[in-house]
């Protein structure tokens, strides 16, 4: 039977890290936390759960990804973000797969709590993820702040059933504030790859993201949460392209 590793990059996250590690202390073989110099805390709470705690600074969510899975003892890995924890449907997959690993890698369903409310529309499920692999056949990539476990060419892989379950949003400020994060670290990627925000798509853009989370997406069909979520999704997509065009400004 393989043994498992689990990685989870941190950054200040004692209001999540304790549900992360508990989720997964009884299918890991070992606990590997990477964190990038937490003030609050996060150390202590990964201390006193028996992982191994590691400070590495932040160079981007790919770059920490990558790092901490190098880290690992044992080539399988589960890799959860600090504010994910796995629900009782997907442990149990993840035990069968331990007593009988075929596939390079597992994909599994993410289901986003937002503001108190589980989220099933709106794009945002199922949203599928990459979680559980094998690190030697493949490595993360994807463009920052949108990581993703990438497998080399001819890599097989199954689906789980169970969900991993997302506390990102306790707020709708928690929301902003992540607006504010990931769209100043996607515009750069965006420069650095020369990509374009064009002035009609500054406008355009936010109006057809919306409609499309909305209603194609059924949005809608998650009530006030759905309207929350689809305008702030249409408002970052707007920010995004104005932080993009502002960086060919000052260039």
């Amino acid at each position: 039977m393989p043994k498992i590793s689990v990685v989870i990059i941190t950054k200040n996250e004692e209001k999540n890290i304790g549900r992360c590690i508990d989720s997964v202390k009884d299918i890991a073989d070992e606990i590997i936390v990477v964190d990038s110099f937490s003030t609050d805390k996060t150390e202590e709470i990964c201390k006193s759960k028996g992982t191994r705690f590691v400070q590495h600074a932040f160079e981007g969510h790919i770059e920490q990804k990558n790092y901490a899975t190098s880290l690992t003892e044992y080539p399988h890995v589960l890799a959860l973000d600090a504010d994910e924890a796995l629900d009782d449907i997907l442990k149990k997959s993840i035990v069968e797969v331990k007593e009988n690993w075929k596939y390079d890698g597992y994909e599994m369903n993410r289901l986003t709590n937002y503001c108190g409310t589980w989220i099933k529309h709106c794009g945002w499920y199922p949203d599928r993820k990459l979680r559980l692999f094998d690190k030697t056949k493949g490595k993360w990539g994807g463009i920052n702040p949108h990581d993703k476990f990438e497998l080399q060419a001819g890599g097989t892989i199954s689906r789980l059933k169970g969900d991993i379950l997302h506390y990102s949003y306790y707020t709708i400020d928690d929301h902003y504030k992540q607006i504010e994060y990931f769209t100043t670290i996607n515009a750069k990627a965006s420069f650095d790859r020369s990509k374009r925000a064009p002035v009609w798509k500054l406008y355009t853009a936010p109006i057809i993201k919306f409609v499309k989370d909305y209603f194609v997406k059924l949005g809608f069909l998650d009530g006030q949460a759905g309207w929350q979520i689809s305008r702030l999704s249409a408002w970052a997509t707007y920010v995004k392209y104005k932080k993009l065009r502002a960086l060919y400004k000052h260039t």
